[in-house]
């Protein structure tokens, strides 16, 4: 969000900090009691990431399970809509009326809706929760690590039980993620031509002006950035050993996470490998900035729900814990961060001013 063209948009609890991205406004004015719920879109973390930056509750459900006609597609196989709210209830209540099947977007699944409120109070007594040492790197920020660790401990309280497991195809999901979601982006955007749609330039000399012009005009430099990645990986020259190739690493990611799921209920870590960061910090190295999603990618290759859930502070800046689930498991996901919701206050939250 530090690329609006409006502006950045500031964290509630530092404006002088991100607020994550993409979905870091809707964050953002849940975070400062703007609205009491809002709507976001998850390629690659853009609901999760935001909703653990400003201390609010995030849901990105499973690919299909919400209907994405009327969004502007980024990377239509990793889009996905979703609900961000103060409490997992908040969310639950959200998800009922956006779930279900809608004959206008064609990757919108027929499948039945659970009864996502009347799932929050479930016991987790006996709940298996898997913890990836893949979440857990040696060069991971103590304070966020145990942040972590210290949620799932109050869960254990709980009844649930803790279970190591390996996830090992996960480092491969943030250089996967960054040829297949630039590829489809560079597709997905050459819609806006200055013709057919979006914005278009003043007074153009000819066609050709008219393309050039509408296109360096209204796009930003990071998605300049994306559609020359994306464009590069489909050429003829490089389509088999990179966008291939990383479609390939998509499918090792998905049949990790389906072992996995063989022997736990839902897996949980870290949402964001740090707190908000100062505005511009990391404008000039791109790739640092793309590392911030390393705990969230993974989740849209495999088209997995998941869910961000405030979890303490760490140097008055809030932190999330991800619950990840099983394909159309949003109900088991939520109840788990409701039942967390419950023991604790993380989520009753308010920055200074805005309560």
């Amino acid at each position: 969000n530090e690329t609006s063209f409006y502006g950045p948009v500031k964290n509630p609890w530092d404006t002088e900090r991100v607020p994550g991205g993409s979905s870091g406004g809707a964050a953002a004015s849940l975070a400062a009691r703007l609205a009491p719920g809002a709507t976001g879109t998850d390629t690659g973390g853009s609901i999760r990431q935001p909703a653990a930056l400003n201390g609010v509750t995030g849901l990105k459900p499973t690919y299909g399970r919400v209907s994405r006609w009327g969004m502007i597609a980024f990377a239509s196989s990793l889009d996905q809509a979703g609900p961000l709210g103060l409490s997992a209830a908040d969310c639950a209540l959200m998800l009922q009326a956006m779930a279900g099947h809608d004959e206008k977007d064609s990757t919108c699944l027929n499948e039945p809706v659970d009864d996502y409120l009347g799932a929050l109070d479930q016991s987790v007594d006996g709940l298996k929760i898997g913890v990836p040492e893949e979440f857990f790197p040696d060069n991971l920020d103590g304070a966020i690590a145990d942040n972590a660790r210290e949620a799932m401990r109050e869960l254990e309280k709980q009844g649930a039980k803790l279970v190591k497991l390996s996830l090992p195809s996960i480092k491969l999901s943030v250089p996967a993620y960054y040829v297949i979601a630039p590829a489809e982006a560079s597709s997905n955007l050459s819609r806006f031509d200055g013709v057919r749609f979006g914005y278009r330039c003043e007074d153009p000399k000819d066609l050709e002006d008219l393309y050039k012009r509408s296109r360096s005009e209204g796009f930003g430099a990071e998605v300049k950035r994306r559609i020359l990645v994306g464009t590069y990986a489909l050429s003829a020259g490089y389509y088999d050993a990179y966008y291939k190739r990383a479609q390939k690493v998509r499918r090792l990611i998905r049949d990790d996470f389906s072992r996995a799921f063989k022997d736990v209920d839902v897996i949980m870590g870290p949402t964001s490998p740090e707190t908000a960061f100062k505005l511009g910090a990391k404008a000039d190295d791109p790739v640092n900035m793309y590392m911030a999603d390393v705990f969230t990618i993974a989740v849209n290759l495999a088209g997995l729900p998941a869910l961000s859930m405030p979890s303490g502070f760490i140097n008055g800046l809030p932190a999330g814990t991800q619950v990840i689930g099983n394909y159309f498991q949003e109900g088991r996901i939520l109840n788990v961060a409701h039942r967390y919701q419950m023991a604790t206050d993380w989520h009753q939250q308010a920055p200074g001013g805005f309560a």
